[in-house]
């Protein structure tokens, strides 16, 4: 290592130099650290340290591995009044997240064959991969406006949910601010895929409590040891992709037109209080608005999989939603008196107990983080710490890549695949289809729980292990 510095446990520092207007911090844990190769990920975290107004210090989460712009597990702050907005560095998938839904169902109970009929039920309803359309076309055409305006409490009033789902989604399933004028026609034609799960590394999990670590915590969220469980990951699919291709092309153009010095073409920037800042952050707040709905349709598609193949009412089954966490945004926040706007790539906003965003039947241990694996590894459910402040309140997505999607179709064989499934139940019998989706490529998720456990900045709740995953072709 040449770049990072030691600064304390888990943390390595890159302080400031040349261009750099902030320290970046590293967070790894030895046994990561020891892995760690100084690739693109390292330059572009020192180019966001680069930009004006940014908030020192920039955070690399243990996940991080390079992406467009700002790497994917890179937090960023920005002074609200003096600094930039990327849309790079919120990313390509807007509100990509994760909701995790418990059951009262024994998984022992489960053979293979209803397994089988459970994931092929919610496959039927849900469509998976790359520029797959939704079974809801003629609704969604419909009621656009109002599903991106109003969100999660508008689908809800349609009778796609229940009422009390939205006490259980951050920011109760409805980001403000949203504006259809900012968005274009092409971002507007791809938005038809509410209720579909897309390809990449975005699936629908069916899982169980393999492990209980905090019992206050636990029972808190409503999870016990042996229970089934729904893990559902997408965003906002083709639609959140065309918003930031929109707006990357405009802030660069509009940062040439400033003098701006933009380190990059990913981290195309502009002052936040700009006419293309503001119109960015209201078609943000659109694709945001979207993907709470997409993940919301999907949870009620996946209550009637149960219902249909199980029989009775959804609620016989529980099928209640524990939470919904976003994971590529920009949001305006408040941390130790400082006003900011917080640009999360692949990092998930982790509240401590107390805080006042919490839904209140969480205030006093802090919302869950919900953290997944990659396909046939373990999930973590997670709760901040006090002193997480430092890191913006702000933890690591999941396990992070550590080859790349070349490489590991070169690297990894069926066979390797297969092996490492251990006999989790794929959708799909097209197993090279998803060599680059393969745990090989990933860094090991308990290494990476645990950078962050033994500097208390996050505990452990709960560790659930995969039984089945539906998952789509292609790259999101």
């Amino acid at each position: 290592m040449t770049l990072l510095e030691s600064a304390g446990k888990n943390c390595y520092r890159i302080p400031r130099r040349g261009k750099m207007k902030a320290d970046v911090l590293v967070y790894l844990n030895h046994l990561l650290y020891r892995s760690f190769s100084e690739d693109q990920s390292l330059q572009q975290l020192m180019d966001a340290a680069s930009l004006e107004g940014v908030l020192s210090p920039v955070i690399g989460m243990p996940d991080i591995h390079s992406g467009f712009g700002l790497p994917i597990g890179g937090v960023m702050a920005m002074d609200q009044s003096k600094g930039l907005v990327s849309a790079g560095a919120v990313g390509m998938d807007i509100n990509c997240g994760v909701r995790l839904l418990r059951t009262n169902i024994d998984p022992t109970g489960l053979d293979k064959k209803i397994l089988r009929k459970l994931i092929d039920a919610i496959e039927q309803r849900v469509p998976s991969g790359v520029g797959r359309k939704s079974k809801h076309e003629q609704f969604i055409r419909q009621y656009f406006e109002p599903i991106i305006n109003n969100a999660v409490p508008f689908l809800i009033e349609h009778g796609l949910g229940r009422p009390e789902d939205l006490q259980a989604i951050e920011d109760g399933g409805h980001t403000p601010g949203a504006d259809p004028g900012a968005i274009s026609k092409e971002a507007r034609s791809r938005g038809l895929q509410l209720s579909t799960i897309g390809g990449g590394n975005h699936f629908i999990e069916l899982g169980y409590v393999d492990t209980v670590y905090d019992q206050q915590g636990a029972d808190t969220y409503g999870l016990q040891e042996g229970m089934l469980t729904v893990l559902i990951h997408t965003g906002s699919r083709g639609f959140g992709h065309q918003v930031c291709t929109d707006y990357t092309a405009q802030m660069k153009k509009t940062a040439a037109r400033l003098g701006l010095d933009i380190p990059s073409a990913g981290l195309a920037s502009v002052p936040i209080n700009s006419d293309t800042g503001k119109k960015y952050l209201a078609a943000m707040a659109c694709a945001i608005n979207f993907a709470f709905c997409n993940r919301q349709w999907i949870t009620d598609n996946v209550r009637k999989a149960f219902s249909g193949v199980l029989g009775g009412d959804d609620y016989k089954y529980d099928l209640g939603l524990i939470y919904d966490v976003a994971h590529n945004t920009a949001r305006f926040e408040e941390i130790d008196g400082k006003k900011m706007l917080v640009h999360r790539k692949g990092a998930t906003r982790a509240l401590p107990p107390g805080h006042s965003d919490n839904p209140q039947q969480y205030r006093s241990t802090g919302h869950p983080v919900l953290i997944p694996g990659s396909m046939g590894s373990a999930s973590y459910v997670v709760r901040a710490e006090p002193g997480v402040e430092a890191i913006y309140n702000s933890v690591n997505h999941g396990a992070g890549r550590i080859l790349s999607r070349k490489a590991a179709k070169r690297e990894i064989t069926v066979e390797d695949l297969k092996g490492s499934l251990a006999g989790v139940m794929v959708s799909t019998r097209n197993y090279k289809a998803y060599l680059d989706e393969a745990p090989q490529a990933y860094k090991d998720i308990d290494h990476v729980i645990e950078t962050f456990t033994e500097i208390s900045m996050i505990r452990k709740v709960a560790r659930l292990l995969p039984l089945a995953v539906i998952k789509g072709e292609g790259k999101d």
